[in-house]
This record gives C-alpha cells, structure tokens and sequence, in this order.
C-alpha cells in the first residue's frame, strides 16, 4: 500500500513557476514508477509526465513538454513536478500517482489505468 500526498499548488501569475511536490508513504518508493495528472475545469483527467523508479527515463505530454520537468529523490519519497513558464489553461487540479514496474517509461505511462495509486490533488491556477 502506497499513500501519496500533494503539495505545493496555489495562484501564481501568467510565466511564473510553481513547484509540486508528492510525498510517498512506505518504504518501497523505488519500486513504483510515478506519474502526474491533471484535470482542468470541465474536462477529463489527462497525463502530465511520468519518470522511471530510478529517474532514469522520463515521459511527457506534448502540452508540457519544455516547461515542466518531473523528477523524484528515492532517499526522501518525494516526486517533484517543477513547473515553468505557465498560462492560464494549466489552471487544474493535479494528481500524483504510482504505478509498481521496474520498466522503461513508454506511452503506456500515459494510460490512468496502468496506476495503482493515486493522491487527492493540489489546485494549480494560473492568473492571466
């Protein structure tokens, strides 16, 4: 059982930055592969960006790609989702999720359904 919590949304201005973290209960943080989601006001949850057990390899949506950068800290149970340069249609709640695999980072990491657990969610809005 995995137990994740967000961290970190607020308000912030067009082309400014925000930095979530997701903190990771258990002692089996390195066995999952993790992910960020977001859903927007009115529309379905979508993939953010997802990174390897290790960090070694990292996927994103083509919406984000660029400007956000997912990366993790084993030692700490932490998942980070370093947020840039951002506009109003990133205003959404974002979710962290875990997936348990050992594998290299594919489409499929994009897919809701491959993940085992997930966190409540943090509101990210971005002003214009």
């Amino acid at each position: 059982q995995v137990q994740l919590v967000e961290s970190g949304g607020g308000l912030v201005q067009a082309g400014g930055s925000l930095r979530l973290s997701c903190a990771a209960s258990g002692r089996t943080f390195s066995s999952y592969a993790m992910g960020w989601f977001r859903q927007c006001p009115g529309k379905e949850r979508e993939f953010v960006a997802a990174i390897s057990w290790s960090g070694g390899s990292t996927y994103y949506a083509n919406s984000v790609k660029g400007r956000f950068t997912i990366s993790r800290d084993n030692a700490k149970n932490t998942l980070y989702l370093q947020m840039n340069n951002l506009n109003p249609e990133d205003t959404a709640v974002y979710y962290c999720a875990a997936r348990k695999a050992r594998t290299y980072i594919s489409a499929s990491y994009a897919l809701e359904g491959q993940y085992d657990y997930w966190g409540q969610g943090t509101q990210v809005t971005v002003s214009s």
